[in-house]
């Protein structure tokens, strides 16, 4: 299979298009943050940095900590560019961009996501750390790729029947972590849940401004779901389709959160940098303790 100019497009550089990264410009450890501002806060912390890049809301830092390479970029917010950074870092190791054909030794990234989120049980405090075993997608991506192999269909219809979705066009879909990367990163402290990813931040999420949302006891229903012991625990707008993607083309990915937010109890962080920060430097001694 070659790729047609129109389908792998590359700047004048050979850089991939919308990343303007060089195949040897990342490293097989890859940190997400939303934030371009927050590619920054975690790369401070590299013992050297050697690749600076951005374009639009894509900004690439890679350099090394205790001797480990690591990669971190920006994703900005939705699964819509999740769609972009995703498939275009998976070119960039696994097509050869003078032949556009696959390689035949496949590199499998590590991808971690380091986001912050809004809790919905009650219980869970501000500021604390979230991993997220499942994620569920309300956005839609998944469904443009032959992905039934890796959705967890029981789970997606149950949740479109509790909410009451019989006759609605939308199902979720429902994807879960890698394990063995997740074993890698996760302590006591940290809490498993199942994140939510919405389409946008104020309707899709319950938000209610000038714009009246089609069902006002969509929150009070996610937070009531539990089938077979799992609960809704957050929502955010892009661990499921970093899952998804992830799982599809052979890479390993667990989402990071920090809850900033309970939707249940209306409180918000009063130091957010300050615990952000915090998920950062856990997440990076994590990566490079061993």
């Amino acid at each position: 299979m070659k790729f047609e100019k129109s389908e792998l497009i590359l700047n004048p550089d050979g850089s991939i298009y919308h990343l303007n990264l060089l195949p040897e410009d990342i490293s097989e450890t890859i940190i997400t943050v939303g934030d371009p501002e927050r590619v920054s806060d975690v790369s401070r912390y590299f013992d050297h940095v050697e690749v600076k890049k951005e374009k639009r809301e894509f900004h690439t830092h890679t350099g090394t900590l205790n001797g480990k390479r690591l990669t971190v970029i920006s994703t900005g917010i939705g699964t819509d560019n999740v769609d972009i950074v995703l498939n275009e870092l998976d070119a960039l190791a696994n097509i050869d961009f003078v032949s556009r054909k696959p390689k035949e030794n496949r590199i499998r990234f590590e991808i971690i996501r380091i986001g912050t989120s809004g809790a919905l049980q009650p219980e869970i405090p501000i500021d604390s750390f979230l991993l997220s075993e499942y994620g569920i997608g309300f956005d839609g991506l998944l469904y443009f790729y032959k992905s039934e192999s890796i959705r967890h269909l029981e789970i997606s219809e149950n949740l479109r029947l509790h909410l009451g979705w019989e006759d609605v066009p939308m199902r979720p879909y429902v994807v879960k972590y890698d394990q063995d990367l997740a074993d890698k990163i996760s302590e006591n402290r940290i809490r498993l849940g199942a994140t939510v990813t919405n389409s946008g931040f104020y309707g899709p999420q319950g938000r209610r401004l000038r714009l009246e949302p089609k069902d006002d006891d969509f929150l009070s229903k996610l937070t009531a779901f539990n089938f077979k012991n799992l609960r809704i625990t957050n929502l955010e707008m892009e661990t499921a389709g970093i899952y998804g993607l992830a799982q599809l083309l052979g890479h390993r990915a667990i989402s990071l959160n920090c809850i900033l937010a309970n939707r249940a109890t209306g409180k918000f962080s009063k130091n957010a940098q300050n615990a952000v920060d915090k998920l950062i430097r856990f997440t990076l001694e994590g990566l490079t303790s061993s």
